[in-house]
C-alpha cells in the first residue's frame, strides 16, 4: 500500500488542518468552561452533564489535532529527537508499569527476555510514547486471553544486531519471537479507535531505523518491533 503521507502536499494539508481546527476547538472549549463555571447563570444537573460530555469531546478533538501536528512534523522530518543510550528491558518494564487500567476488564501485561542487558540508542520520551500507544491498542484488542506477553530477545537482522520485541498472547508469543519478517504482516496503523497514535508510533520506530510488523493479516492483538542495538543506527 502506498503511504499517501509520503507526498509533500499531504504534509501541508495536515499542517493547514491543524491550524484551521485549533481555533474553533479552543473557542468552543472556552465557552463550555464558562458555562460550567455558571458564568451565564446556574445550570441544572442535566445541563451540567451534557456540557461535561461536550467538554470531553472537545478534549478528544484537541488530542486528535495534536496528533495531526505530530504526524505532520514526523513526515516532514522536522521533529527533534534527543537520543541517548537506553536499557531496553528497563525501558519496557517502565512502559508496562505506566499503562493505565482498562475500564471494563483486567488484562495483564508480562515482560520476559534475556537476563543480560541490551542497549538501544534513541529518544526515551518518543519511544516510550510509541510503545505505550502500541501496547494500549494491542491490550484493548486482545480477546483470546487475559494476558499479553512482551518478550525481548537479541537477534541478527539484515547483518546487524537488533532488539526484537515480540508482543502477543499465549498462543502467538513463541511464533512471534522466532518469526522471520517475511512471515509477518504489514502493520495496520490506521485501524479505528486509536486516533493517529499508531501511525505516529510506526514513524517513531522508523526514525530510529526500526520496524514494526503485525502478527498476521487477521490478528490485531500481536506485533513485533525491531530496533538496532547501541549505535547501529
Amino acid at each position: 500500500m502506498i503511504d499517501a503521507l509520503a507526498d509533500p502536499k499531504w504534509h501541508r494539508l495536515l499542517s493547514l488542518s491543524v491550524h484551521e481546527f485549533r481555533t474553533p476547538i479552543t473557542v468552543v472549549a472556552g465557552y463550555i468552561r464558562m458555562l460550567l463555571k455558571d458564568r451565564a447563570g446556574p445550570l441544572s444537573d442535566q445541563q451540567r452533564r451534557l456540557l461535561e460530555e461536550a467538554e470531553k469531546s472537545c478534549g478528544r478533538l484537541s488530542s486528535l489535532v495534536a496528533e495531526m501536528s505530530e504526524l505532520s512534523s514526523l513526515e516532514a522530518g522536522s521533529s527533534p529527537f534527543n537520543r541517548s543510550n537506553i536499557d531496553i528491558d528497563v525501558f519496557l518494564r517502565e512502559a508496562i508499569a505506566a499503562l493505565p487500567q482498562l475500564p471494563d476488564r483486567e488484562i495483564g501485561v508480562e515482560l520476559s527476555g534475556p537476563d543480560q542487558s541490551a542497549t538501544v540508542q534513541g529518544d526515551p520520551g518518543r519511544l516510550r510514547t510509541a510503545f505505550t500507544s502500541l501496547l494500549t491498542a494491542l491490550r484493548r484488542e486482545l480477546v483470546t486471553s487475559n494476558r499479553l506477553h512482551v518478550r525481548h530477545v537479541t537477534r541478527q537482522h539484515e547483518g546487524r544486531t537488533v532488539a526484537w520485541v515480540a508482543i502477543g498472547d499465549d498462543e502467538q508469543i513463541e511464533r512471534l519471537t522466532t518469526a522471520e519478517p517475511s512471515a509477518l504482516a504489514t502493520f495496520d496503523e490506521w485501524r479505528g479507535g486509536c486516533g493517529l497514535s499508531l501511525a505516529i508510533a510506526r514513524r517513531v520506530f522508523a526514525a530510529h531505523h526500526g520496524s514494526v510488523w503485525s502478527a498476521g493479516e487477521n490478528a490485531k492483538a500481536g506485533a513485533v518491533v525491531m530496533l538496532p542495538h547501541g549505535g547501529s543506527n
